[in-house]
């Protein structure tokens, strides 16, 4: 009977972990989604593009090197990760399958990427946007992984971020920052005398459908990083993660409207939907301890900065046109310095300094390889390709070609 019922546990972890994996794989068609309503459309099919393989490359690598490094034959309080088995036989008391472990710490590698393809749309060559890819996702992201999830320095010293606030989001945000400081603003978007001209996404139910699946797929994000739920602990957790991860995520987008409105007076429904991802951010750090009505606080400063955020980096010339770097970057530092608020195990100064190795840890790495690619591949494409779409000049066809008349006014 005992040994049932070990086994029912060990059962239902491993379904969990599976399923939580799936739901956050999902999250790549919410990116996939969102970033290709707010391009403009001679944008859109080079962005799908960078959006799948992005995906392939990241599972692919960190099949082959990145779970190496991350998880499997450290030492333990550790600066520099090691190597070892793929993934090796899971011990007599394991909880889970330890596959489906790999399987749901692939799918957040894959985010962390996913969250610079927007920010450097509309601009950088697809090939160097993928060879960064296979760095980022097979060698940048474990490392600093390694640091806290993996047993490594981070983690001995305390650092909390429950689901990677800063580990995943404000690092995707930290590689994106590098790489749009080396490669400049789309053509048009800053004039001579410091004027900010908008540039409107193509289509905003398309956004909007990839917010929401973004929104479903943090369900696993979150849900899925307290590892069980056989048992009933676990289950009151995770009960309570989904609704705190619910909470923040709806008063981030309220938040944001409101501010909006106090600000232009309009609702602008690009940053409603930003504030829902923001509140989404914050939450991620520490989403089973604070309290529902501190869940739904958190979430409002969230959505709240990030619109104050964006209008930052506009005004200082750094393009970003789906708002990746305020959402994933600010947000997630936000998120990560809250955390003692509901955690006791956390404390102000312990969150500093994580943000600072893992944020300064990728951003200087990330620049690097950038600078590399931009002095050898190149990683701009030249004027002529970028008025005239990334999707002739990359993939060779237009998603919306009926609408499409006169090549580059679209």
């Amino acid at each position: 009977m005992e040994n049932a019922i070990i086994e029912l546990k060990f059962s239902l972890n491993t379904f969990y972990f599976l399923i939580s994996g799936v739901l956050v794989m999902w999250m790549a068609a919410g990116f996939a989604m969102l970033e290709a309503g707010l391009v403009r459309s001679k944008n859109t099919t080079e962005i799908l593009t960078k959006n799948i393989t992005l995906y392939a490359i990241a599972c692919t690598m960190f099949l082959l090197v990145g779970y190496n490094i991350m998880y499997v034959g450290n030492t333990e309080g550790g600066v520099v990760p090691g190597f070892g088995a793929l993934i090796g036989e899971a011990s007599a008391d394991a909880d889970h399958a330890l596959e489906s472990d790999f399987f749901f710490q692939v799918v957040f590698v894959a985010t962390a990427m996913s969250i610079v393809s927007g920010a450097v749309a509309e601009r950088m060559k697809l090939w160097a946007f993928l060879a960064f890819t296979v760095v980022l996702t097979g060698f940048i992201y474990p490392i600093e992984g390694f640091w806290t999830w993996g047993g490594g320095f981070l983690s001995k010293l305390g650092f909390v971020d429950f689901a990677g606030s800063a580990i995943v989001h404000g690092a995707g945000a930290a590689a994106a920052l590098a790489g749009v400081l080396l490669l400049g603003a789309r053509k048009g978007k800053y004039g001579k005398n410091g004027e900010i001209y908008p540039i409107p996404g193509s289509n905003m139910p398309l956004a909007t459908l990839g917010t929401f699946i973004l929104w479903m797929g943090w369900f696993g994000f979150n849900g899925g990083s307290q590892l069980f739920l056989a048992d009933k602990a676990n289950a009151v957790a995770v009960s309570q993660i989904l609704l705190n991860t619910n909470a923040a995520a709806a008063t981030g987008a309220i938040a944001a409207l409101l501010v909006c409105k106090a600000l232009w007076g309009k609702a602008d429904l690009t940053m409603v939907l930003n504030g829902a991802l923001a509140g989404l951010v914050v939450i991620t750090a520490e989403p089973a301890s604070p309290t529902p009505l501190l869940a739904c606080l958190l979430g409002a400063l969230g959505g709240s900065l990030v619109v104050f955020s964006i209008v930052f980096l506009d005004k200082a010339k750094i393009d970003d046109p789906v708002g990746a770097i305020s959402v994933h970057g600010t947000c997630g530092m936000l998120g990560v310095m809250l955390v003692p608020l509901s955690n006791s195990d956390a404390t102000f100064v312990n969150q500093f300094i994580g943000l600072v190795c893992i944020l300064g840890f990728v951003f200087i790495v990330s620049y690097l390889v950038w600078a590399l690619l931009k002095s050898t591949m190149g990683i701009r494409v030249g004027e002529e390709e970028e008025i005239n779409g990334m999707d002739q000049h990359d993939c060779g066809i237009d998603a919306y070609p009926e609408f499409v008349s006169v090549r580059g006014n679209s």
